[in-house]
């Protein structure tokens, strides 16, 4: 887990712990000792675990700075050496991500207006058939099971429910850019059928770059027919009910949507309603 080349006389970690040395190639080590940053956001900026999971790890013991027993909250620099105990990696190499075709009917997140959440669906009896992990199903997998992102009640498709705070900042951190792909199916006016011979180019083009939601320009997309009534969207953020809106701003009327793709991940052949285990080899 080594990225950085540790100093000349490194103070000597604990027995049990593992080295974790950064900021070597980092622009932002340059800035040198006078910059600090709070020691959890630095382990989530550095791919290590989430805030909420370094503060745990933290407040076990788990962490050194620079051979020191961190402290909840304490600045560090950012060329700082962080060790990382090794009870904190098997801790987290036993966390699950699971991917769902999630059905029209169930939110992403908390129960709301009478509607289950996805989760409630990560039941053995719902693990897709064809899912070859050989991770072992067990109740533990859906404490602090929650969505990286959102997907509508009236969507279907790829949704990612993770207990791995470094999946959930990948793909809903502040700064993420990962790829969500979409296939939407869409009306226009009194045209239901061939609605690519009647929706004008230049709204196209505004779908793919021109539009704003909720006061702030959205990033550049990529919007494709597929067919006469059905487009491909390739976004990289996630405003809420983002690419109805943008269609109703070009006089669009989505009748269907669905996420195919996540970054790496494809939904592939996963039935509505059922789940799998992010395979090892996969990756956003």
């Amino acid at each position: 887990m080594n990225h950085q080349k540790p100093p000349s006389s490194p103070a000597r970690p604990a027995p049990a712990a593992v080295r974790v040395a950064r900021g070597v190639g980092n622009p932002a080590a340059a800035v040198g000792s006078a910059a600090t940053v709070r020691l959890n956001k630095r382990m989530a900026e550095l791919g290590l675990c989430s805030r909420r999971e370094a503060d745990n790890w933290i407040a076990r013991g788990w962490v050194r700075v620079n051979g020191s027993p961190a402290v909840i909250g304490q600045p560090v620099a950012l060329d700082a050496r962080i060790d990382i105990d090794r009870q904190a990696e098997q801790q987290q190499r036993q966390q699950v991500t699971i991917l769902i075709n999630k059905p029209v009917g169930y939110v992403s997140g908390q129960a709301e207006d009478g509607h289950e959440p996805a989760v409630v669906l990560v039941q053995p009896q719902n693990r897709w058939s064809e899912c070859n992990s050989r991770m072992r199903w067990g109740h533990e997998q859906l404490r602090g099971l929650a969505p990286a992102g959102r997907l509508d009640i009236d969507s279907i498709g790829l949704l990612v429910l993770t207990q791995d705070g470094r999946v959930a900042r990948q793909l809903i951190g502040e700064d993420s850019v990962v790829e969500k792909e979409y296939l939407v199916r869409v009306s226009y006016g009194a045209e239901s059928g061939n609605v690519h011979a009647a929706f004008p180019p230049d709204k196209l083009k505004l779908l793919c770059h021109g539009l704003a939601l909720d006061g702030q320009p959205l990033r550049p997309a990529q919007v494709s027919w597929q067919n006469p009534e059905q487009l491909r969207f390739v976004l990289r953020e996630g405003k809420k009910r983002q690419i109805r809106r943008m269609c109703e701003q070009v006089g669009l009327f989505v009748t269907g949507l669905k996420r195919v793709r996540i970054g790496g991940v494809n939904l592939g052949h996963l039935p509505v309603g059922q789940w799998r285990y992010l395979a090892p080899h996969e990756g956003f």
